[in-house]
């Protein structure tokens, strides 16, 4: 597996990777509230985004070029650079619980580290989303913080946790 740049093309494809309104709300929080979602829906939010340089869209593909996960590391403050945010990160269905997600963050990790000079990375999971946590957790994120989320289709509790990027690298 190796992580690319997210292109145009590849939005549509994420977008048949949620099957369910609940795995929307899960994958987004409420960066979209539509469902179901379209590659272009995908691509409006993400080419704004894009322009700021602050906003960092990847594609996990396999040994054949095809697209197997994607996750997304953007600044969540303008006026700090010592963090950066994993978020909408996604997997092909067919592949969850095989150990691409940890290997896709795992890369995740190495791209940080080896081009964003930060101290943090830090992403949210909602507690309905037990198997995600476990993935995080397994790469080596820690809870910092808990929280309510006011969703579309109700009030979820999500967790807030974080890595601690080497220093030393």
């Amino acid at each position: 597996m190796i992580l690319r740049d997210f292109k145009k093309e590849d939005a549509q494809i994420i977008s048949g990777w949620i099957r369910t309104e609940e795995e929307l709300y899960r994958w987004s929080a409420d960066r979209f509230n539509k469902y179901p979602l379209s590659g272009n829906d995908i691509n409006e939010n993400y080419d704004p985004q894009i322009e700021t340089g602050r906003f960092f869209p990847l594609i996990a593909v396999d040994e054949n070029g095809d697209a197997v996960g994607h996750f997304i590391i953007r600044y969540p403050r303008a006026n700090d650079d010592s963090t950066v945010r994993f978020g909408f990160v996604i997997l092909d269905p067919s592949l969850r619980g095989k150990g691409f997600g940890k290997e896709m963050l795992r890369l995740g990790i190495e791209y940080v580290k080896d081009n964003l000079p930060v101290s943090r990375i830090d992403l949210g999971v909602f507690e309905n989303n037990e198997s995600a946590r476990h993935c995080y957790e397994a790469v080596g994120f820690t809870e910092y913080a808990t929280r309510e989320c006011e969703m579309p289709i109700g009030t979820w509790k999500c967790t807030d946790m974080e890595l601690i990027v080497d220093a030393g690298r």
